[in-house]
């Protein structure tokens, strides 16, 4: 299954753009179906069709499904729902309001992740388009599985066990709702799906995030900073659509003539900074873009002959490899400066990086864990961080394995975080 995500500012048209892709992959024959995880849904206007809270039928090949929140917790995550509301209601709030408050922030997103692992596990599409919110929430989105795992790996089997103790006993003698077994496994039950996401998220092979910016400045400068962050989470962002040019005849006043110079330099800068990615290019059209006629003359102007579902490139941002004989994991950054990058050892087996407003965490194999980090650094926009041999030589060869883990940073282990060497 292939999984195209299309992200950007809002207002550049992703949502558009993520209709004519699919549009024109269901001409293809391609099995598609158009996702919005946006709360402000817009794709049944872009289609021309009312969507509900199913998968809707648009046009031989094509289904379009909006996530409604509400919705998709009263069906699949009622456990969960119910919990908090009853939580609420304890602790004195009224009754609808506790059950505004049990929407958990960042459930459409896990809704979205979910209908993309039943895709894959039923093979009921060939392509999913995604049409996301604007890019600050497409990064939570993306990232959700990272933090989700994350968490609950470590945090899920104290909690379970906690509550266990709990109804047994300070249960019997308090008002407050302890989590049901059913609670306990719908939370256990997005855990094992964020799980299972997570690889078909992050394999360069089937999913591309795409980026749509308008030729203005300001919108140029967030797609650069929505590309280092999405190459920090280790997605495969693979094409730029520049979309709503000027074309050539849109007028011969003055105001044209500036606003065409101004395209041009833009223009000239958007390549400057993301050569050799795929950039594709959309004119603004004289009508409004709306119903599947328009979405195809869109598509034309986007792909041309060339079929959406290709994969411009299939390189993974984030990789282990051996950089001047150490062991080392390298990341893609571009547009960053050193001075804007921190490390940190969260544990033993996990290094964390912070980037601007923005902070991954990376989970070592298991010959790097407890090899210290020798020194960082760019080199051709990939940031590297090399780790010490000797311990990652002992790690492979098993033997000298106890010295490896009382090595210099032992002490260092008994905080939560600690800071690494910094980036050169």
């Amino acid at each position: 299954m292939r999984l195209i995500i299309y992200t950007g500012k809002g207002g550049v048209g992703k949502t558009s753009t993520s209709a004519a892709t699919a549009y024109r992959l269901s001409q293809l024959g391609y099995r598609t179906i158009l996702m919005s995880t946006d709360s402000a849904h817009s794709l049944g206007d872009s289609l021309e069709v009312r969507l509900g809270t199913d998968i809707t039928r648009v046009c031989d090949n094509l289904d379009a499904l909006e996530i409604d929140i509400i919705h998709e917790m009263r069906t699949k995550w009622k456990d969960i729902q119910d919990y908090i509301a009853a939580f609420m209601l304890s602790q004195g709030m009224g009754e609808i309001s506790a059950e505004e408050m049990a929407i958990v922030p960042g459930m459409e997103m896990i809704a979205a992740l979910f209908y993309v692992n039943l895709f894959e596990e039923k093979n009921m599409y060939d392509v999913v388009v995604m049409d996301t919110a604007p890019t600050g929430e497409t990064l939570r989105l993306l990232s959700f599985p990272d933090v989700t795992n994350w968490y609950l790996d470590r945090a899920f089997p104290m909690i379970r066990r906690l509550m266990r103790i709990a109804k047994a006993t300070v249960g019997k003698f308090t008002d407050i709702p302890i989590p049901s077994d059913e609670v306990l496994e719908s939370v256990e039950d997005i855990k094992d799906n964020m799980s299972r996401v997570k690889g078909i998220l992050e394999d360069p092979q089937r999913t591309s995030v795409r980026l749509v910016l308008n030729p203005e400045k300001m919108v140029i400068r967030e797609t650069m900073r929505a590309y280092t962050y999405l190459s920090l989470y280790n997605k495969n962002v693979e094409a730029l659509v520049v979309n709503r040019l000027l074309p050539l005849e849109a007028g011969d006043t003055e105001f044209f003539r500036d606003k065409m110079k101004e395209q041009d330099e833009n223009m000239s800068f958007i390549h400057s900074a993301f050569d050799p990615m795929e950039i594709k290019t959309c004119y603004m059209m004289r009508t409004e873009l709306r119903g599947r006629d328009k979405l195809g003359q869109m598509a034309d102007m986007i792909f041309g002959d060339e079929d959406p579902a290709k994969v411009y490139s299939k390189s993974s941002p984030l990789g282990f490899e051996t950089v001047d004989g150490y062991p080392a994991l390298t990341i893609r950054m571009p547009f960053v400066e050193k001075k804007d990058v921190e490390l940190f050892r969260l544990d033993a087996s996990t290094l964390m990086v912070h980037v601007g407003s923005q902070k991954c965490n990376i989970q070592l194999p298991d010959v790097l864990s407890h090899s210290d980090i020798s020194g960082a650094e760019f080199k051709d926009d990939k940031l590297v961080i090399r780790f010490q041999r000797q311990a990652y030589d002992q790690r492979r060869g098993v033997r000298g394995l106890h010295k490896a883990e009382q090595g210099p940073h032992r002490e260092d282990d008994r905080s939560p975080e600690r800071s690494c060497p910094r980036v050169h």
